[in-house]
Protein backbone atom coordinates (compact mmCIF):
# COMPACT_ATOMS: atom_id res chain seq x y z
CA UNK A 1 0.00 0.00 0.00
CA UNK A 2 1.33 3.19 -1.02
CA UNK A 3 1.85 6.38 1.26
CA UNK A 4 -1.34 8.32 0.06
CA UNK A 5 -3.23 5.36 0.90
CA UNK A 6 -1.98 4.46 4.23
CA UNK A 7 -2.69 8.19 5.54
CA UNK A 8 -5.54 8.42 4.64
CA UNK A 9 -7.39 5.95 7.08
CA UNK A 10 -5.89 7.82 9.92
CA UNK A 11 -7.04 10.93 8.58
CA UNK A 12 -10.21 10.05 8.55
CA UNK A 13 -10.26 8.44 12.31
CA UNK A 14 -8.99 12.27 13.36
CA UNK A 15 -11.70 14.14 11.95
CA UNK A 16 -14.40 13.86 14.40
CA UNK A 17 -11.78 14.44 17.12
CA UNK A 18 -11.19 17.79 15.59
CA UNK A 19 -14.97 18.94 15.42
CA UNK A 20 -15.50 17.69 18.59
CA UNK A 21 -12.59 20.14 19.78
CA UNK A 22 -14.01 23.18 17.43
CA UNK A 23 -17.46 22.51 18.81
CA UNK A 24 -16.14 22.61 22.22
CA UNK A 25 -14.15 25.45 22.09
CA UNK A 26 -17.18 27.86 21.35
CA UNK A 27 -19.47 26.35 23.74
CA UNK A 28 -17.11 27.46 26.28
CA UNK A 29 -15.87 30.41 24.96
CA UNK A 30 -19.69 31.54 25.31
CA UNK A 31 -20.16 30.07 28.63
CA UNK A 32 -17.46 31.90 29.90
CA UNK A 33 -18.89 35.37 28.67
CA UNK A 34 -22.46 34.63 30.64
CA UNK A 35 -20.80 33.38 33.45
CA UNK A 36 -17.49 36.19 33.93
CA UNK A 37 -20.23 39.11 35.51
CA UNK A 38 -20.72 36.65 38.32
CA UNK A 39 -17.05 36.05 38.78
CA UNK A 40 -15.56 39.27 38.19
CA UNK A 41 -18.62 41.37 39.06
CA UNK A 42 -20.43 43.61 36.63
CA UNK A 43 -18.63 46.75 36.50
CA UNK A 44 -15.51 45.30 34.83
CA UNK A 45 -18.02 44.96 31.99
CA UNK A 46 -19.75 48.25 32.17
CA UNK A 47 -19.68 50.53 28.92
CA UNK A 48 -17.97 53.97 30.00
CA UNK A 49 -20.54 56.37 30.55
CA UNK A 50 -20.32 59.77 28.50
CA UNK A 51 -20.29 62.94 30.38
CA UNK A 52 -23.98 64.70 29.99
CA UNK A 53 -24.12 67.27 27.44
CA UNK A 54 -26.82 69.73 27.80
CA UNK A 55 -29.82 69.41 25.96
CA UNK A 56 -32.40 72.29 25.90
CA UNK A 57 -35.64 71.04 27.09
CA UNK A 58 -38.02 69.65 24.26
CA UNK A 59 -34.96 69.69 21.71
CA UNK A 60 -34.00 66.12 20.27
CA UNK A 61 -31.40 65.14 17.69
CA UNK A 62 -32.34 61.99 16.41
CA UNK A 63 -29.51 59.95 14.51
CA UNK A 64 -29.91 56.78 12.63
CA UNK A 65 -30.08 53.32 15.07
CA UNK A 66 -31.65 55.49 17.94
CA UNK A 67 -28.66 57.38 19.19
CA UNK A 68 -28.79 60.96 20.71
CA UNK A 69 -26.62 63.17 20.24
CA UNK A 70 -26.76 67.47 21.12
CA UNK A 71 -23.82 69.43 20.96
CA UNK A 72 -23.76 71.91 24.25
CA UNK A 73 -22.85 74.92 21.46
CA UNK A 74 -26.00 73.75 19.43
CA UNK A 75 -28.17 73.86 23.08
CA UNK A 76 -26.71 77.17 23.67
CA UNK A 77 -26.97 79.10 20.96
CA UNK A 78 -30.55 77.99 21.05
CA UNK A 79 -31.22 78.86 24.32
CA UNK A 80 -29.26 81.85 24.71
CA UNK A 81 -29.06 83.54 21.46
CA UNK A 82 -32.69 84.77 20.88
CA UNK A 83 -31.84 87.14 24.35
CA UNK A 84 -29.32 88.50 22.25
CA UNK A 85 -29.93 91.98 20.63
CA UNK A 86 -28.70 94.07 17.97
CA UNK A 87 -27.60 97.69 19.10
CA UNK A 88 -27.54 100.81 17.06
CA UNK A 89 -26.16 103.98 18.36
CA UNK A 90 -27.76 106.77 16.10
CA UNK A 91 -27.35 110.41 15.60
CA UNK A 92 -28.72 113.33 13.94
CA UNK A 93 -26.40 115.06 11.25
CA UNK A 94 -26.95 117.88 8.46
CA UNK A 95 -25.93 116.82 4.83
CA UNK A 96 -24.35 119.11 2.45
CA UNK A 97 -27.61 121.37 1.73
CA UNK A 98 -28.17 121.37 5.73
CA UNK A 99 -31.16 118.71 5.45
CA UNK A 100 -31.21 116.67 8.58
CA UNK A 101 -31.07 112.97 8.65
CA UNK A 102 -30.49 110.26 11.41
CA UNK A 103 -27.23 108.24 10.80
CA UNK A 104 -25.51 105.03 12.46
CA UNK A 105 -23.08 106.61 14.56
CA UNK A 106 -22.03 102.38 15.63
CA UNK A 107 -23.59 99.21 16.53
CA UNK A 108 -23.29 96.80 19.14
CA UNK A 109 -24.88 94.08 21.22
CA UNK A 110 -26.89 93.49 24.37
CA UNK A 111 -28.34 90.51 26.22
CA UNK A 112 -31.99 90.99 27.38
CA UNK A 113 -31.97 90.35 31.19
CA UNK A 114 -35.89 90.99 32.07
CA UNK A 115 -39.46 90.38 30.63
CA UNK A 116 -40.03 94.20 31.47
CA UNK A 117 -37.63 95.15 28.92
CA UNK A 118 -34.13 95.85 29.91
CA UNK A 119 -31.13 95.52 28.45
CA UNK A 120 -27.75 94.89 29.34
CA UNK A 121 -24.71 96.41 27.00
CA UNK A 122 -21.82 98.37 26.80
CA UNK A 123 -21.35 101.93 27.84
CA UNK A 124 -19.25 102.65 24.63
CA UNK A 125 -21.27 101.00 22.55
CA UNK A 126 -24.09 103.72 23.33
CA UNK A 127 -22.44 106.38 24.13
CA UNK A 128 -23.00 109.81 22.82
CA UNK A 129 -25.87 108.20 20.99
CA UNK A 130 -29.20 110.38 20.50
CA UNK A 131 -31.37 107.91 19.72
CA UNK A 132 -31.16 103.96 19.94
CA UNK A 133 -32.53 100.99 18.07
CA UNK A 134 -32.98 97.76 19.48
CA UNK A 135 -33.09 94.77 16.27
CA UNK A 136 -34.54 91.39 18.38
CA UNK A 137 -34.16 87.97 17.34
CA UNK A 138 -37.70 87.94 15.72
CA UNK A 139 -36.60 90.28 13.00
CA UNK A 140 -38.59 93.35 15.29
CA UNK A 141 -36.46 96.63 15.33
CA UNK A 142 -37.86 98.73 18.26
CA UNK A 143 -36.34 102.04 19.94
CA UNK A 144 -34.50 102.08 23.07
CA UNK A 145 -34.67 103.96 25.94
CA UNK A 146 -31.32 104.38 28.56
CA UNK A 147 -32.47 103.52 32.17
CA UNK A 148 -28.74 104.00 33.43
CA UNK A 149 -24.84 104.37 32.49
CA UNK A 150 -21.43 103.97 34.09
CA UNK A 151 -19.03 104.67 32.23
CA UNK A 152 -15.74 103.63 34.98
CA UNK A 153 -17.36 100.15 34.61
CA UNK A 154 -18.29 100.42 30.88
CA UNK A 155 -21.97 99.32 31.39
CA UNK A 156 -25.17 100.43 30.70
CA UNK A 157 -28.79 99.42 30.79
CA UNK A 158 -31.45 100.00 28.48
CA UNK A 159 -35.53 99.47 28.09
CA UNK A 160 -37.36 98.51 25.26
CA UNK A 161 -41.48 98.09 25.10
CA UNK A 162 -42.06 94.66 23.10
CA UNK A 163 -44.31 91.74 24.25
CA UNK A 164 -43.08 88.34 24.03
CA UNK A 165 -39.30 88.57 24.65
CA UNK A 166 -36.82 85.75 25.54
CA UNK A 167 -35.12 86.49 29.17
CA UNK A 168 -31.62 85.30 29.52
CA UNK A 169 -30.23 82.91 32.20
CA UNK A 170 -27.76 84.86 34.43
CA UNK A 171 -24.94 83.09 36.17
CA UNK A 172 -22.30 82.73 39.11
CA UNK A 173 -19.05 84.02 37.11
CA UNK A 174 -17.10 83.16 40.25
CA UNK A 175 -17.58 79.74 39.88
CA UNK A 176 -16.04 80.02 36.34
CA UNK A 177 -12.88 77.28 36.29
CA UNK A 178 -9.91 77.85 34.05
CA UNK A 179 -10.49 75.60 30.70
CA UNK A 180 -14.03 75.28 30.92
CA UNK A 181 -15.76 75.84 28.24
CA UNK A 182 -17.41 79.02 26.93
CA UNK A 183 -19.73 80.09 23.99
CA UNK A 184 -19.51 84.14 22.72
CA UNK A 185 -22.69 85.26 21.16
CA UNK A 186 -23.21 88.64 19.33
CA UNK A 187 -23.27 90.48 16.37
CA UNK A 188 -19.98 91.20 15.12
CA UNK A 189 -19.33 93.72 12.45
CA UNK A 190 -22.39 94.28 12.29
CA UNK A 191 -26.37 93.03 11.57
CA UNK A 192 -25.59 91.18 9.08
CA UNK A 193 -23.76 88.76 11.21
CA UNK A 194 -26.40 89.34 13.83
CA UNK A 195 -25.76 86.53 16.84
CA UNK A 196 -23.22 84.99 15.41
CA UNK A 197 -21.41 82.29 17.88
CA UNK A 198 -18.16 81.21 18.22
CA UNK A 199 -16.93 78.64 21.53
CA UNK A 200 -13.95 78.60 23.12
CA UNK A 201 -12.71 77.94 26.89
CA UNK A 202 -12.18 80.12 29.83
CA UNK A 203 -8.37 81.63 29.23
CA UNK A 204 -7.94 83.10 32.22
CA UNK A 205 -10.02 84.21 34.99
CA UNK A 206 -9.53 88.07 37.25
CA UNK A 207 -7.72 89.10 34.71
CA UNK A 208 -6.43 93.00 34.86
CA UNK A 209 -6.59 95.30 31.95
CA UNK A 210 -6.56 98.76 31.75
CA UNK A 211 -8.59 100.39 28.49
CA UNK A 212 -8.84 104.22 28.29
CA UNK A 213 -6.86 104.66 31.71
CA UNK A 214 -9.85 102.65 33.32
CA UNK A 215 -8.44 99.25 35.63
CA UNK A 216 -11.15 96.78 34.49
CA UNK A 217 -10.83 92.69 36.39
CA UNK A 218 -11.99 90.94 33.36
CA UNK A 219 -12.62 87.15 32.23
CA UNK A 220 -10.33 86.22 29.10
CA UNK A 221 -11.44 83.63 26.76
CA UNK A 222 -10.34 82.52 23.26
CA UNK A 223 -14.04 82.24 22.27
CA UNK A 224 -13.34 84.91 18.90
CA UNK A 225 -15.00 88.36 20.22
CA UNK A 226 -14.64 91.29 17.56
CA UNK A 227 -15.91 94.62 16.62
CA UNK A 228 -19.80 94.65 17.19
CA UNK A 229 -19.46 91.61 19.82
CA UNK A 230 -18.96 94.01 22.88
CA UNK A 231 -22.18 93.93 24.96
CA UNK A 232 -23.02 90.64 23.92
CA UNK A 233 -23.14 87.28 26.35
CA UNK A 234 -20.31 85.34 27.22
CA UNK A 235 -22.54 81.85 28.20
CA UNK A 236 -20.95 78.86 30.16
CA UNK A 237 -21.95 75.31 29.55
CA UNK A 238 -25.57 75.20 31.46
CA UNK A 239 -26.34 78.57 29.45
CA UNK A 240 -26.16 81.14 31.66
CA UNK A 241 -24.41 84.68 30.71
CA UNK A 242 -21.04 84.70 33.16
CA UNK A 243 -20.01 87.46 31.13
CA UNK A 244 -20.76 90.26 29.04
CA UNK A 245 -18.00 90.75 25.73
CA UNK A 246 -16.60 93.64 25.77
CA UNK A 247 -13.09 93.91 24.64
CA UNK A 248 -10.14 92.22 22.07
CA UNK A 249 -6.46 92.77 22.60
CA UNK A 250 -5.81 93.86 18.96
CA UNK A 251 -1.83 93.74 18.02
CA UNK A 252 -0.57 92.29 15.39
CA UNK A 253 0.15 88.50 15.76
CA UNK A 254 -1.98 87.93 18.54
CA UNK A 255 -5.39 86.00 18.47
CA UNK A 256 -7.33 84.36 20.99
CA UNK A 257 -7.62 87.34 23.57
CA UNK A 258 -10.78 88.58 23.93
CA UNK A 259 -12.35 89.78 27.47
CA UNK A 260 -15.67 90.06 29.13
CA UNK A 261 -16.86 91.78 32.24
CA UNK A 262 -18.17 89.44 34.80
CA UNK A 263 -21.42 89.14 35.48
CA UNK A 264 -21.22 88.83 39.30
CA UNK A 265 -19.41 91.97 39.15
CA UNK A 266 -21.76 93.65 36.86
CA UNK A 267 -24.96 92.29 38.61
CA UNK A 268 -24.60 95.24 41.63
CA UNK A 269 -24.08 97.87 39.26
CA UNK A 270 -26.85 96.58 36.63
CA UNK A 271 -29.17 96.76 39.89
CA UNK A 272 -28.51 100.34 41.20
CA UNK A 273 -28.91 101.79 37.13
CA UNK A 274 -32.15 99.83 36.88
CA UNK A 275 -33.26 101.71 40.50
CA UNK A 276 -31.42 104.76 40.65
CA UNK A 277 -30.00 105.28 36.69
CA UNK A 278 -26.65 105.81 38.08
CA UNK A 279 -24.17 104.35 40.03
CA UNK A 280 -23.61 106.43 43.90
CA UNK A 281 -19.84 105.74 44.90
CA UNK A 282 -18.01 107.17 47.82
CA UNK A 283 -15.33 109.74 47.80
CA UNK A 284 -12.98 110.79 50.24
CA UNK A 285 -12.86 114.47 48.70
CA UNK A 286 -8.99 114.92 48.13
CA UNK A 287 -5.99 115.11 45.58
CA UNK A 288 -3.02 113.33 45.99
CA UNK A 289 0.03 111.62 44.92
CA UNK A 290 1.60 108.12 46.10
CA UNK A 291 4.57 107.65 47.99
CA UNK A 292 5.78 103.95 46.92
CA UNK A 293 8.52 101.95 48.58
CA UNK A 294 11.64 103.82 47.17
CA UNK A 295 9.99 107.19 48.02
CA UNK A 296 9.79 106.35 51.06
CA UNK A 297 12.82 104.84 51.92
CA UNK A 298 14.06 107.64 50.71
CA UNK A 299 12.40 110.23 52.65
CA UNK A 300 11.93 108.42 55.84
CA UNK A 301 8.09 108.69 55.22
CA UNK A 302 5.57 105.84 55.24
CA UNK A 303 3.79 104.29 52.47
CA UNK A 304 0.63 105.83 51.41
CA UNK A 305 -1.28 108.22 50.23
CA UNK A 306 -0.10 111.86 50.16
CA UNK A 307 -2.73 114.64 50.15
CA UNK A 308 -1.97 117.16 48.30
CA UNK A 309 -5.37 119.31 48.86
CA UNK A 310 -8.78 118.45 50.34
CA UNK A 311 -11.88 119.59 48.37
CA UNK A 312 -13.59 122.50 49.73
CA UNK A 313 -16.65 121.10 51.43
CA UNK A 314 -15.59 117.60 51.01
CA UNK A 315 -15.86 114.71 53.02
CA UNK A 316 -11.76 115.08 54.35
CA UNK A 317 -12.11 118.27 54.68
CA UNK A 318 -14.84 118.01 56.96
CA UNK A 319 -13.06 115.73 58.81
CA UNK A 320 -10.37 117.54 59.66
CA UNK A 321 -7.80 116.08 56.99
CA UNK A 322 -5.06 118.49 55.72
CA UNK A 323 -2.51 118.59 53.07
CA UNK A 324 0.51 116.76 53.85
CA UNK A 325 -1.13 114.50 55.88
CA UNK A 326 -0.82 110.35 54.71
CA UNK A 327 -3.53 108.32 54.36
CA UNK A 328 -1.71 105.05 55.46
CA UNK A 329 -4.97 103.00 56.30
CA UNK A 330 -8.89 103.01 56.18
CA UNK A 331 -10.42 101.50 59.18
CA UNK A 332 -7.24 98.95 59.77
CA UNK A 333 -6.44 97.94 56.19
CA UNK A 334 -3.32 98.94 54.86
CA UNK A 335 -3.80 101.40 51.63
CA UNK A 336 -0.49 101.92 49.91
CA UNK A 337 -1.79 103.05 46.45
CA UNK A 338 -5.04 104.44 44.58
CA UNK A 339 -6.09 100.97 43.23
CA UNK A 340 -5.93 99.59 47.57
CA UNK A 341 -7.98 102.72 48.29
CA UNK A 342 -10.42 102.32 45.38
CA UNK A 343 -10.66 98.67 46.64
CA UNK A 344 -11.47 98.96 50.16
CA UNK A 345 -13.81 102.05 49.45
CA UNK A 346 -16.15 99.78 47.43
CA UNK A 347 -17.21 97.95 50.40
CA UNK A 348 -18.66 101.16 51.41
CA UNK A 349 -21.36 103.74 50.46
CA UNK A 350 -21.82 107.69 50.35
CA UNK A 351 -22.85 108.79 54.40
CA UNK A 352 -21.07 105.71 55.28
CA UNK A 353 -18.93 106.03 58.71
CA UNK A 354 -15.13 104.81 58.36
CA UNK A 355 -11.82 105.95 60.30
CA UNK A 356 -8.98 106.98 57.89
CA UNK A 357 -5.57 106.03 59.80
CA UNK A 358 -2.91 108.75 58.61
CA UNK A 359 0.14 109.92 59.67
CA UNK A 360 0.95 113.69 60.93
CA UNK A 361 4.32 114.20 60.67
CA UNK A 362 5.61 111.77 63.24
CA UNK A 363 2.50 110.79 64.90
CA UNK A 364 -0.11 108.57 63.84
CA UNK A 365 -3.66 109.38 63.86
CA UNK A 366 -7.09 107.46 63.49
CA UNK A 367 -10.13 109.98 61.89
CA UNK A 368 -12.97 109.79 61.93
CA UNK A 369 -15.12 110.36 58.36
CA UNK A 370 -18.37 110.55 56.99
CA UNK A 371 -18.00 109.61 53.05
CA UNK A 372 -19.24 112.00 50.55
CA UNK A 373 -20.50 111.04 46.97
CA UNK A 374 -18.02 110.88 43.99
CA UNK A 375 -19.53 113.61 41.39
CA UNK A 376 -21.31 111.18 38.50
CA UNK A 377 -19.59 111.07 35.35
Amino acid sequence: MSYYDDEYPRRRRFLPTILLSLVSAVIGGLLSLSLAPMVYGPEMFKVPQQPPIIQEPGKEAPLPGGYQDYSPVVAIAEQVGPTVVGISNRVVTQDFFGRERVVERGSGSGVIISKEGHIVTNYHVIEKAQSISVNLADGRQVDAQVVGSDPRTDLAVLKINAPNIPVADLGDSNQIKVGELVVAIGNPLGYEFARSVTAGVVSAKERNITIEERKFKLIQTDAAINPGNSGGALVNSRGQVIGINSAKLVIPGVEGMGFAIPISDARPIINELIEHGYISRPSLGIYGAVIDERTARLNDLPQGIYIDRVIPGGAAQKAGLKSEDIIVGINGQKVTNFDELSEVLKQFKPGDQITVNIYRGNKKLDVPLTLGEMPRE
